[in-house]
């Protein structure tokens, strides 16, 4: 089989487009998450 030639390139442009919005969006929640238990760490402590 020969590989496909009829992908339109509006949709390979689409494509890689949402693959970096998606990793953008992942990495925003992760630094969220890590600024948060950061930021709650320090308020972890004994409590007896």
């Amino acid at each position: 089989m020969s590989p496909r030639k009829d992908i339109d390139p509006a949709a390979k442009a689409r494509g890689g487009r949402n693959i970096a919005l998606g990793l953008g969006l992942a990495a925003f929640v992760i630094l969220v998450f890590v600024v948060t238990v950061v930021k709650l760490g320090g308020n972890v402590g004994p409590h007896f």
